[in-house]
């Protein structure tokens, strides 16, 4: 019942968000406006909880307002202005066609993956897939803390005391229907879908909108959320000797044609490496992508009235996915820079973009983004982001395979198709020349952005290739081999996932979580610092400290916590003295703190609270 609460709670800012849109005084055909709905409607679940919650804290009166803003403007809205809303006509039928056709295929690969890859239950244990198996476990502490403890902007569960300035709103969301009452797998998956559908649906309209050819934005959809580079050949090189060499990409931690770090591939499926494991990804694709195509028609094409979505879309990006903002604001400080040349008047509409996304977005970034940043390993110089092995040139054929390729040819052949894309290069050079946040690998996800633009003029120059051999016998059995060239590495990594299984959380784990979430709210829990640690993740309580896995690359890793960590399982006496700097209320003693050299001998006099699967929670009076 409670999940079918969650759902409904979701249709009605959907619902919303269509109303808004159906009223928004623009230029738009039938497709692009309902899109953009359902784009308001999710932008509206994110982000109306959140302000209420930093007034009321994160708890049901704060979902039950963000949902009352939501839905009565746009009740009034219907009520005041009885005039029929746009309707699908026959002459739309075609695109809305071509654009199910590609999306649901898609959807339905994510739902499964999902399926498989969120806290899926085996034998009392919680599975997930390779992709998941590093990062779901930080998301799911964030969602189950902010859900439990109420208080507004969050701090880091996995750190007592730290502020999180990480974009937290791709897991409150989900908070909002763990809040709700959903079970933690549900609100979990909830909210991607919708999200997923979005990414999907805008890359073909953008694709469609800068090509002005539905089968060229059909085939670039395919190119960037299916292709890959050359990975395939490390494993099917010598295959036919040894087997070995090609079974070990289905069963090997990490060892896929678009993921092998011994081999400098790092050029990762969309779907698998970005959208599936990382939420902020996810959910800044769901409004970087309306934005691009905002940015096109307003921007380029001069449409100036869509400036006023585009602001508010792009002022709300920080806190769900800085890359994504940065990205949009490079690209379109370059548009603004090309255009103010061709057509000097547009600054008027490009002044009212920036003053109005900037209004929205300097709270955020000041209050957020730029307190994370100050952290160590934040914005460094480099070159050619993570590449240490290869020459340039070949590390970009490598990973990007033929798009690389093919990509000057597609820019002399794009005439009028080539800007967007050309306003991206600064954005690359940028990647090349600097890293954002400690962690360099990063950097793709700023670089992500100039390949989808990249992958659709290599989409468009094959199918104008096509076109051109129509007087070749074999140029449909080239067409397929090149199509199977440029995506047997996504199709290969693609299979791997589907297939992939690993446990994230033992059942004595589970059951031990399970007792702790009764524990009192402010409980702080010793424990140790395995990234996949359960009562983090399924309690919601929060710890000492997490792994430095994420906290490293969040850059608000203590080296100083560590040792006292260290020192309170170890040390005679160091609970008593270091244990109330930290706030500690309760120890944990499993095996995972044995192997780090704890003493269980320290902790014989406290009092014992659970004691099962090898797994004991001690209280600390």
């Amino acid at each position: 019942m409670a999940n079918a609460l969650c759902v409904a709670y979701l249709l009605l800012f959907l619902s919303s968000g269509l109303v808004y849109a159906a009223f928004l005084p623009v230029k738009l055909a039938f497709l692009p406006r309902a899109l953009l709905g359902l784009c308001f409607g999710l932008f509206l679940l994110i982000w109306l909880p959140a302000l209420y919650a930093f007034l009321l804290g994160f708890a049901l009166a704060a979902q039950l307002l963000a949902l009352g803003t939501a839905i009565l403007p746009a009740a009034l809205l219907c009520l005041w202005k009885r005039t029929p809303l746009q309707r699908l006509r026959p002459a739309d039928l075609p695109e809305l066609r071509r654009l199910l056709f590609q999306t649901l295929p898609m959807l339905a690969l994510c739902a499964c993956l999902l399926y498989t890859h969120v806290l899926r239950p085996q034998d009392g244990s919680l599975h997930t897939g390779q992709s998941c198996y590093g990062d779901m476990a930080m998301h799911l502490a964030f969602i189950t803390s902010i859900s439990r403890n109420a208080s507004f902007p969050p701090q880091y569960s996995i750190q007592v005391g730290t502020q999180m300035g990480y974009p937290f709103l791709c897991d409150s969301v989900s908070s909002t229907f763990l809040t709700l009452g959903g079970s933690l797998r549900f609100a979990y998956v909830l909210p991607m879908l919708p999200a997923l559908f979005l990414v999907f649906a805008w890359f073909y309209l953008l694709m469609r909108e800068m090509l002005s050819s539905p089968r060229s934005a059909t085939l670039a959809f395919v190119l960037f959320f299916v292709g890959g580079g050359f990975g395939f050949v490390y494993f099917l090189d010598g295959a036919a000797a040894d087997t070995s060499l090609f079974t070990r990409l289905f069963t090997s931690f990490y060892e896929t044609p678009t993921n092998l770090v011994s081999e400098n591939i790092y050029w990762v499926n969309p779907i698998c490496d970005m959208l599936i494991p990382q939420r902020a990804t996810l959910f800044g694709w769901a409004a970087l992508l309306p934005c691009l195509y905002l940015l096109l028609r307003a921007g380029i094409q001069g449409q100036a009235e869509l400036f006023w979505p585009l602001a508010i879309l792009a002022g709300g990006l920080p806190l769900l996915h800085s890359h994504s903002f940065m990205a949009l604001g490079v690209i379109s400080a370059s548009v603004f820079a090309w255009q103010l040349i061709r057509r000097p008047s547009c600054w008027k509409g490009f002044l009212l973009y920036a003053g109005l996304a900037a209004a929205l977005a300097l709270p955020q970034l000041l209050c957020f983004t730029f307190r994370q940043a100050a952290g160590e390993g934040f914005i460094r110089l480099t070159w050619n982001w993570i590449n240490e092995q290869d020459p340039y040139l070949w590390f970009y054929i490598k990973n990007w395979g033929l798009v690389f390729l093919l990509l000057p040819f597609a820019l002399l052949n794009a005439r009028g198709k080539r800007g967007l894309f050309l306003c991206s290069l600064p954005l690359w050079v940028l990647v090349e020349c600097l890293v954002f946040q400690p962690n360099a690998y990063d950097n793709n996800k700023l670089l992500f952005v100039c390949y989808m633009l990249a992958c659709g003029l290599v989409a468009d120059f094959l199918l104008f290739l096509y076109d051109r051999l129509a007087f070749l016998r074999g140029r449909r059995l080239a067409a397929a081999l090149t199509l199977a060239t440029m995506t047997i590495s996504g199709w290969l990594t693609i299979g791997r996932e589907i297939v992939s299984d690993y446990e994230l959380f033992s059942s004595q784990q589970v059951e031990a979580a399970a007792f702790a979430a009764t524990l009192p709210t402010d409980a702080v829990l010793l424990t140790a610092d395995e990234h996949n640690n359960a009562f983090a993740s399924l309690s919601g309580l929060t710890i000492v400290q997490g792994s430095p896995s994420y906290l490293y690359f969040h850059g608000v890793y203590d080296e100083e916590r560590a040792q006292d960590v260290l020192r309170m399982y170890t040390e005679p006496g160091a609970l008593a003295q270091l244990g109330p700097k930290y706030g500690v209320t309760h120890v944990v003693l499993s095996n995972h703190e044995l192997a780090m050299g704890a003493d269980e001998r320290l902790f014989a006099d406290l009092p014992l609270l659970y004691d099962s699967g090898g797994i004991r929670i001690y209280s600390v009076s």
